[in-house]
């Protein structure tokens, strides 16, 4: 076999005997001779510089599974494979059928090598018990690697398989089936063996185990060290060498796809960009691999080949509005382990030592402060890894998140994060697993206390359940009606109490009982749950489609991340708006469910109203009031319609906040809507601005001031310290409200990459235009000329402050509201003056000008139907708003 453009034979596959001395000295010299050839004919490498290390493992078996022929199956990144019949002596079944195709199967997108495409052109197939047993000659750590792929056979569906792969002591894969799927499944381990090392195969009863493709190989002892740090709370970890591992990825960060013929111990190194959470914020950088440098007693080219850590990611310079933020990747994960994570890092990117000073998060934990490169290395362009092991109590929400961002005492004037390699390799658990608490004796090794607990607790319930439905025969039969013997059946006492239009047994709630969530979330949907709870209308499909005209592609009136908009007409004539959401969306699934619960408690004059809902045949669709004027965004910029003065964009703002403080302050419980933005702020035929899109809100804490929550949001919007710190607070909305005030001063985009660096961020911009006392240049030319100067220094006064860096610095909605509302009577007022034949109502004749206003001047209430009256505390920076 060729390992990393090297050839190792030390370990031949089939050990002979019974033989001769002589014909066994012919065996291993003509062995040996083969060897040489084979070194012979392998292709140079391209790059001799930077071409990884040797490896020769003493334990080398590679297996291609079901080849009918007796040749070998060579890969192009230099292994060789040994066929069926070559390795038949490793195999004891009872019951197996070998099947092949002749191509290479096109679909498989999966694998993690292309080179590996030709192992999966065969698989043999085993109806009973078989192990593969290996002989290990040398004790230690081992690659344990399985190729699968359902290849085609005349009588044996492959996808329905159902079978468990374990070793001698571990549980590799319990009751593991590829599914209907024509995707590459493989699996790679690492294991402690000493002596022999068998794998078996157990089909689940009435199915089959298969494999296309085996490999065992010895690895370095120094791979993986017993001891490394941990997370949550900060520790560190011993007796690592108990454990068997599961490599759940290895990603070559900054960098492209690293095959097994760039590595030293044939490991595949795939791209980050799948994992990548914050692509705009990263940059890839890279050198060639030769310039990279392996340090005496650290890293070595068997912890990872140059060609990973010649390549990282970095922070972005350009289109961020904030100079600290982190790099970002997620990973799903089996939540119920714990995870080996490791970092590679290799500093390409200072141009002098001491430079880069950066911090390491797992799953929002700090795992390393202000790590240092340079002086854990002395050089640039070194190597460097670094082991942190997760435990299974910090998996959240199913994944595993990893950050690099700046450290706070950074001297460096750039503030910069790289990463250059990442692993997340599972820990088997306590039961010598790594799928599921089944041992390989086929015991359950979970918590029997809990199991005990669960049955004790159906138990309970289930009597409960007996007892209150006794109760209510009962009733029933005491009230029942004198005729009721002549009635046709013995249900027709049985009904609720109150049962005079449609009892919950009725065929429309058990419809909604098999609808969108019934066939995602439980066995009931939510619909008839929603309707009981008076969260809205529920519609029928066919209604929605009538109003509809069937979803007619003319009656998109909008389209975003949950989907189709369409405006529908209902059989009373009203207008309305519909939005169907994508099904195939699990997260709109979410937004739909927080959207009704969050609508239906809320309702004020600047608010989208939701009509109703309706969750048939697997469908997620939303009825709300129609707002003829659609998102305010289209009537800033991007669209034909007219421009809105500066009097109508003030009152839109105005309306805005009001919304927005009322969710904040009027609701039962707080609202923190988390995507303001100017497509979420509709208008009615009147201009009045209303709140919408309530899919991402989230309740405010009672007892403490954020709510811990994955960042989500719109770019551009999002407040900095909510991305940093992943901490959701009232003062997030208040940020993107800041972005939206100058977004409709501006008229402009608030993230436009194809301008200069510094104007790039419009936020970002007229901060610094507004510090420079030139704010007046990038002001719409539509409105500049009609502003009252004191009205603009106002209007702008509240933006800047809900930019504030640190949310314990920026107002609350209340003041914001407040300043909006003074700067639009500083507005009117300057009109009055201007124009003094103008006897309106809402304004005061002054013979002051207008930078001489005093606040007593101004005090001139604005009438509104979110019940904020003259006199009351509009004016005031702690006014509260009551929705109706």
């Amino acid at each position: 076999m060729l390992l990393g453009g090297d050839n190792n034979n030390s370990s031949p596959f089939s050990r002979p005997s019974g033989f001769s001395s002589f014909l066994f000295l012919s065996f291993l010299l003509s062995f040996t001779t083969f060897a040489v050839c084979v070194r012979a004919e392998s292709p140079p490498s391209s790059s001799p510089s930077s071409s990884p290390s040797t490896y020769s493992p003493r334990d080398n078996y590679l297996i291609d599974c079901g080849s009918g022929s007796s040749e070998q199956t060579s890969l192009d990144d230099g292994r060789t494979f040994k066929s069926d019949h070559e390795s038949s002596s490793y195999l004891s079944t009872k019951e197996d059928i070998e099947t092949s195709v002749d191509s290479i199967p096109v679909k498989a997108k999966s694998s993690p090598c292309p080179s590996a495409y030709p192992l999966y052109r065969s698989a043999r197939i085993f109806t009973g018990e078989s192990r593969y047993r290996f002989f290990i000659s040398q004790p230690g750590p081992h690659w344990v690697r399985l190729h699968f792929y359902p290849v085609p056979h005349s009588s044996i569906k492959l996808t329905d398989a159902v079978f468990t792969v374990q070793t001698d002591k571990f549980v590799l894969l319990h009751d593991f089936s590829i599914g209907n799927t024509t995707s590459l499944v493989f699996k790679e381990y690492l294991i402690n063996i000493t002596g022999r090392l068998s794998i078996i195969f157990k089909p689940h009863k009435d199915s089959h185990a298969f494999i296309n493709a085996i490999e065992v190989v010895s690895a370095p002892g120094s791979i993986i060290s017993d001891a490394a740090s941990t997370v949550a709370p900060r520790d560190t970890f011993t007796g690592l060498s108990n454990f068997a591992f599961e490599v759940s990825y290895r990603l070559n960060v900054g960098g492209p796809l690293v095959t097994p013929k760039n590595d030293t111990l044939s490991r595949t190194w795939l791209s980050d960009e799948a994992y990548n959470a914050f692509p705009e914020g990263s940059e890839a950088v890279s050198v060639e691999p030769k310039n990279v440098h392996y340090p005496d007693g650290g890293a070595t080219p068997y912890i990872a080949p140059n060609w990973v850590y010649a390549s990282a990611q970095k922070m972005k310079e350009a289109q961020v509005m904030q100079p600290n933020f982190n790099l970002t990747w997620k990973m799903s994960v089996d939540p119920s382990f714990s995870y080996l994570i490791r970092f590679h890092f290799c500093d390409i990117v200072s141009k002098s030592l001491n430079d880069l000073l950066f911090n390491v998060y797992i799953n929002e934990f700090m795992a390393a402060s202000s790590l240092d490169l340079s002086s854990l290395t002395n050089a640039l362009s070194t190597a460097y890894y670094k082991d942190f092991v997760l435990n299974a109590t910090a998996v959240k929400n199913d994944s595993i998140t990893v950050q690099v961002g700046p450290a706070s005492n950074a001297q460096s004037s750039l503030p910069n994060a790289i990463l250059n390699g990442l692993e997340v390799i599972k820990l088997s658990n306590e039961a010598g697993s790594f799928d599921g608490l089944f041992a390989v004796d086929g015991t359950y090794k979970g918590d029997a206390g809990t199991k005990m607990k669960i049955v004790a607790g159906v138990g309970l319930l289930m009597g409960v359940t007996a007892i209150v439905f006794l109760g209510i025969v009962f009733v029933r039969w005491q009230r029942r009606p004198h005729d009721w013997d002549k009635r046709k059946s013995f249900s027709s006492w049985l009904l609720p109490l109150h049962s005079t239009k449609t009892s919950f047994l009725s065929s429309k709630s058990s419809s909604r009982r098999s609808s969108l969530f019934g066939s995602r979330k439980s066995k009931s949907g939510y619909s008839g749950l929603f309707s009981n709870q008076g969260l809205g209308r529920f519609f029928t499909f066919t209604e929605l489609q009538n109003a509809t005209q069937n979803f007619d592609e003319n009656a998109v009136i909008g389209v975003g991340g949950f989907g189709k908009v369409y405006i529908g007409v209902l059989e009373d004539g009203n207008k309305v708006a519909i939005k169907r959401g994508n099904p195939g969306s699990e997260q709109g699934i979410n937004e739909f469910q927080t959207e009704i619960q969050m609508l239906s408690k809320l309702r004020h004059r600047h608010l989208v109203s939701l009509i109703g809902f309706c969750d048939e045949q697997s469908e997620m669709i939303l009825v709300y009031e129609y707002m003829a004027n659609g998102p305010f965004r289209d009537h800033l910029y991007g669209t034909n319609q007219p421009p809105l003065s500066w009097k109508q964009r003030l009152e839109i703002c105005i309306g805005s906040a009001r919304g927005l403080h009322y969710l904040h302050t009027g609701a039962a419980q707080g609202i923190i809507h988390r995507d303001v933005k100017t497509t979420n702020i509709l208008l009615d035929e009147n201009l009045v601005a209303k709140v919408a899109d309530f899919g991402l809100s989230k309740a405010a804490p009672m007892d403490r001031g954020y709510v811990s929550t994955a960042v989500k949001g719109s770019f551009g919007y999002l407040d900095p310290e909510y991305f940093r710190r992943q901490q959701l607070t009232e003062k997030s909305d208040v940020y993107s409200f800041g972005v939206v005030l100058f977004e409709v001063l501006c008229a402009r985009p608030v993230i436009n990459p194809k301008l200069p660096r510094e104007q790039v961020s419009l936020a970002e911009w007229a901060l610094q235009c507004h510090r420079k006392g030139i704010l007046e240049k990038i002001i719409d030319p539509v409105i500049a000329e009609t502003i009252c100067k004191e009205s603009l220094r106002k209007y702008v006064e509240a933006a800047e402050k809900c930019l504030a860096e640190y949310g314990v610095d920026r107002p609350g909605m209340g003041d914001v509201l407040w300043n909006l509302e003074y700067a639009m009577q500083l507005q009117e007022a300057s009109t009055q003056i201007d124009h003094p034949e103008d006897k309106s109502a809402n304004l005061i004749a002054l013979d002051k000008p207008c930078e001489n206003l005093s606040r007593e001047d101004l005090a001139v209430a604005v009438s509104d139907n979110s019940e904020i009256a003259a006199g009351s505390s509009l004016f005031s920076p702690v006014g509260k708003v009551r929705g109706r």
